[in-house]
C-alpha cells in the first residue's frame, strides 16, 4: 500500500502572494507597497536627470527645506537607517552638493547643509518633484488630498505614540 506524500503548496509567482485577501487588506503593507511604487517611479526622474537615489534625495530635500543639521537629525527626520543616511550624506558630499562643518552647539558633531552646487540642483528638482505630485493626485480633488495628508499624518503620530512594550513579542498579538 502507497502512502501519498503531502508537500505544502509553494508560492510561484508574486501575483499568488500579492492576491491573497489579508494581505491586500494589511493596511502597513499597503502603505509600504504604495510608497515603495511612487518613490520607485519619482526616483527613476532623480535618477535618470540628476544621477541621485532615493536617499540622496531625501537628504537633499530634508536639508533644502530645513537648512543645516546633524546626521542624527537627518536620519531622525527621513526615518530611513543610520547607515543609509551616512552613505547618502557621503555622496553629496564627494560630489560637491553637500558639504560639513563642525556643530558649534556639539563638539562632538558636524552640520551638513547644500552647497551652492547642491542649493541650484534642489531648486531644479523641486519644481518637477511638485509637477510628479501634481500629476499623481490629478484625478483626486482637493479635499480628497487634504484628507490623505491627514490621515497620513494621524498614522505617523500613531507610529511615533505605539509603545513597543505593549506588543507581546511572542507573538506579536497573533493568537
Amino acid at each position: 500500500m502507497a502512502t501519498a506524500c503531502i508537500v505544502p503548496r509553494i508560492v510561484t509567482n508574486l501575483r499568488e502572494m500579492t492576491d491573497h485577501p489579508r494581505l491586500n487588506e494589511f493596511v502597513p503593507y499597503l502603505l509600504s507597497i504604495t510608497s515603495n511604487a511612487v518613490s520607485g517611479r519619482i526616483a527613476q526622474e532623480y535618477r535618470t536627470r540628476f544621477g541621485l537615489s532615493v536617499p540622496e534625495w531625501r537628504v537633499m530635500a530634508v536639508l533644502g527645506d530645513s537648512g543645516p543639521l546633524t546626521q542624527r537629525d537627518l536620519t531622525r527626520l527621513t526615518v530611513m537607517d543610520k547607515v543609509a543616511v551616512n552613505r547618502a550624506c557621503k555622496v553629496l558630499e564627494e560630489r560637491g552638493l553637500a558639504s560639513r562643518r563642525p556643530n558649534a552647539q556639539d563638539g562632538r558633531s558636524h552640520l551638513l547643509e547644500l552647497t551652492e552646487s547642491g542649493v541650484r540642483m534642489h531648486d531644479e528638482i523641486m519644481p518637477l518633484a511638485l509637477e510628479m505630485e501634481r500629476r499623481l493626485f490629478a484625478k483626486f480633488t482637493p479635499q480628497e488630498v487634504a484628507g490623505f495628508r491627514h490621515l497620513l499624518d494621524r498614522v505617523r503620530g500613531e507610529v511615533d505614540d505605539l509603545a513597543a512594550d505593549d506588543i507581546d513579542s511572542g507573538n506579536f498579538g497573533v493568537e
